[in-house]
């Protein structure tokens, strides 16, 4: 059986299990121009390329995964109310300021950086405490990344204790990363979240569970993470973790990191909690981090700020 067939014959058995799934050019006929299938590293099951588009017809021919991801509509009036950037927005400050936080973020996940960082393109997004900004900093960092040219970004709600990302965005609870982790019949394209802004996915935290550190930590996790790094040479993936002082999940996430962005709330976070912050991420290469609420110099107006170094 060729691989268009398998492709196709596993396309019918989800219909017959429910799943819905729109058909693809697979079924249709037309000659496939993505990659071909290939083993899911932490499975064995057979997963497949971004999609391509037909040099004939000039279509995008859709993979599989986008098959079976389902989609959703972000409605941008949600997101100006909670001052997420949006791509049709006017220049504003915050859109400026995003792009200085993101250059050197894209560089390392690109290995433009000055040295090669190991799963660079795995940007985990944390503070010392809760209420500094963190989600606020993942969200409007994914979706600045969105808007290059070259990139497309996986935002991703890894604070599984107290997820929040999908509230933010508008959008209801979902099936995410813990139902991968915890049940080898979920695979990762039947829980991400394709949305309205074109290189944006969402993978939602998922059903809660008691022993979410202890997933965090195993080996399913690992492996997932470097499918997810490597399927793609484009995608940048962003990480909403917990606050580092406050739960365990989030120290044992940033040791499968390439980068991690502390966000510190001005005169708001102390030094101590700052100091302390750090000294738990010693294992990552590359630390770095965002001054959140700071007063500009100009009255009455707030923005950020941006500190960069290796193992600083």
């Amino acid at each position: 059986m060729s691989l268009i067939e398998q492709a196709a014959q596993r396309l019918e058995q989800l219909r017959q299990a429910g799943v819905d799934v729109p058909q693809t050019s697979v079924e249709k006929g037309s000659e496939p121009v993505s990659q071909p299938l290939v083993e899911h590293s932490r499975t064995g099951k057979a997963r497949h390329e971004e999609p391509s588009r037909d040099p004939d017809r000039g279509e995008v021919i859709q993979s599989p995964e986008m098959a079976l991801s389902r989609r959703v509509e972000l409605d941008l009036n949600v997101l100006t109310a909670a001052g997420i950037l949006r791509p049709d927005a006017a220049r504003s400050t915050l859109e400026d300021e995003f792009r200085v936080i993101k250059r050197p973020l894209i560089d390392n996940a690109m290995g433009r950086g000055a040295s090669p960082i190991p799963n660079g393109n795995l940007i985990m997004i944390t503070s010392a405490l809760p209420g500094e900004g963190k989600t606020f900093t993942a969200a409007n960092l994914a979706m600045s990344i969105a808007m290059e040219l070259d990139n497309t970004v996986m935002l991703v709600d890894a604070d599984v204790a107290r997820p929040n990302l999908l509230k933010v965005l508008g959008l209801p609870p979902a099936r995410g990363l813990m139902d991968v982790l915890v049940d080898e019949t979920v695979d990762l394209p039947q829980v991400l979240l394709r949305t309205n802004v074109e290189k944006l996915t969402l993978l939602p935290s998922g059903t809660p569970h008691p022993r979410a550190t202890e997933l965090l930590a195993s080996d399913a996790m690992a492996a997932l993470l470097e499918d997810m790094a490597n399927r793609y040479s484009d995608r940048i993936i962003i990480f909403d973790s917990p606050p580092m002082l406050v739960t365990t999940e989030a120290r044992t996430l940033a040791t499968l990191m390439g980068q991690v962005v502390i966000v510190v709330k001005a005169e708001g976070t102390t030094r101590a909690d700052v100091r302390h912050t750090l000294a738990t991420l010693e294992a990552c290469p590359v630390k770095l981090m965002v001054l959140n609420q700071a007063q500009s110099l100009a009255k009455d107006s707030y923005g950020y700020g941006y500190g960069y170094g290796y193992g600083a």
